[in-house]
């Protein structure tokens, strides 16, 4: 595995297209709820970057030298909060089967996960980056990628 350091310098935003895009409803309709289940025909659940918002992005970071290096999406504590029917699949900071199948098509080399979790009056989170599976075996798991986050803050020694 490639230990190169990837420092995000730029953090892009896009819209769900999930429920407006034609694309994104055939997707979600003829692969994700065959492949990973009825839960994903509840149009909360999943994300489609607008593809606007995506060119835009890619468009943006060429022109100032920068590449997308990948995703950045939450996992709610939903085993929790969903709907009971779809309680079966524990979330958490780990890539999902179907955040594995997205990486790997997307072959993006860094994807974050952000885990919320509720417990009584306080929200924790957990954050953990992983690399797609290779292309060549997409069945295998994401590699955990070791994760830092720099600040700014200055340390007095």
């Amino acid at each position: 595995m490639d230990h190169a350091t990837f420092t995000v310098e730029r953090v892009a935003f896009g819209r769900n297209a999930r429920t407006t895009d034609p694309a994104a409803r055939r997707e979600f309709t003829e692969s994700i709820v065959p492949l990973f289940g009825s839960a994903y025909e509840n149009e909360t659940r999943g994300w489609w970057i607008d593809s606007h918002d995506l060119l835009r992005a890619s468009r943006e970071a060429e022109a100032d030298g920068l590449e997308i290096l990948g995703s950045v999406h939450m996992h709610p504590d939903w085993h929790r909060i969903g709907p009971p029917e779809e309680r079966k699949l524990i979330l958490s900071e780990r890539p999902t089967p179907m955040d594995q199948h997205v990486f790997g098509n997307t072959g993006w080399p860094v994807n974050l996960i952000c885990y919320l979790e509720r417990r009584g009056d306080v929200m924790y989170h957990a954050l953990a980056a992983w690399a797609p599976p290779p292309p060549e075996n997409p069945h295998q798991p994401c590699a955990k990628l070791p994760l830092r986050i720099r600040t700014n803050a200055v340390v007095a020694v």
